[in-house]
């Protein structure tokens, strides 16, 4: 597990949140109490599902809502003891979940995601680089953590009615089919990816490969020869390069998605996550 996490308060404004998640790049975080007890988690997908249902108020709603209001408070943990086994089966068998709290005694110890699942399997035990520190901390001298920051874009959230060419990104990471499903970790890893488009040599989209695909069979990647295509999503849900980013986040907040291609007939020519729709 990772044992320093970073984490929100269920008394902060959704904007904390927000702020956290998309500087470091993170899908979720846990919801603690002033004593440190897990109460809850949040992620990108709640605010956005939050702003489809109270579009009217906008997004200045994120300042003066709590985070308690949008969180999910009942929460799928472990313990520090439990098998790794038994957690790779949890992240497998819940298809949002991302991150798995580790509790003891009530209290936050740790996290484990799908990440960890793949450097554990990989064998890749380092972690500079990669550490996730207790709290909001915005001192930068003092916080490795401040290493992972993302580049945020400029400019407001996009209104509803923004193509999704304006807020998709373009240099995208893909893998081939016929690559080794070790690479595509790797790659997932170094990215900080949770799924990668799967490509032909003419760029057309004939799949996705995510890390939930990788885990989802507990022999997939066993062997150094196992390659991308005997795993990954053949029929991958997109978004059309005509589409608005109002259609994108109803897409998303439907369907519960992190990465979705961007295509333009079948030629995939970006892709949209959470954090770009925010």
């Amino acid at each position: 597990m990772t044992a320093r996490v970073v984490t929100v308060r269920s008394d902060e404004p959704i904007a904390a949140a927000v702020e956290r998640m998309t500087r470091f790049g993170f899908s979720a975080l846990p919801v603690v109490s002033a004593s440190f007890r897990l109460v809850g988690i949040v992620s990108l997908l709640d605010v956005l599902r939050y702003r489809e249902e109270h579009q009217a108020e906008g997004v200045e709603a994120d300042g003066q809502v709590l985070i308690e209001e949008i969180m999910s408070p009942e929460v799928l943990s472990m313990s520090p003891t439990a098998n790794a086994a038994v957690v790779a089966q949890r992240l497998r068998s819940h298809g949002e979940l991302r991150v798995l709290p580790v509790v003891q005694g009530g209290r936050l110890v740790g996290v484990v995601t799908r990440g960890d699942l793949l450097r554990h399997r990989d064998g890749a035990s380092r972690r500079t680089g990669l550490r996730r520190f207790f709290g909001g901390r915005d001192k930068a001298e003092d916080d490795a953590l401040f290493a992972l920051a993302r580049a945020r874009r400029a400019g407001p959230t996009p209104a509803a009615a923004t193509p999704v060419r304006e807020v998709m990104t373009r240099q995208v990471i893909t893998v081939g089919a016929t690559q080794r499903l070790a690479l595509a970790a790797e790659l997932m890893l170094h990215h900080r990816h949770t799924a990668l488009p799967v490509v032909d040599g003419e760029s057309r989209l004939v799949g996705i490969l995510s890390e939930a695909d990788i885990l989802a069979d507990p022999l997939a990647g066993s062997s150094e020869h196992t390659m991308v295509g005997a795993v990954m999503t053949r029929t991958p849900i997109t978004v059309d390069i005509g589409a608005t980013v109002g259609e994108a986040r109803a897409l998303i907040a439907d369907r519960g998605l992190r990465t979705v291609p961007v295509v333009d007939g079948d030629r995939l020519v970006g892709v949209l996550s959470r954090s770009d729709l925010i």
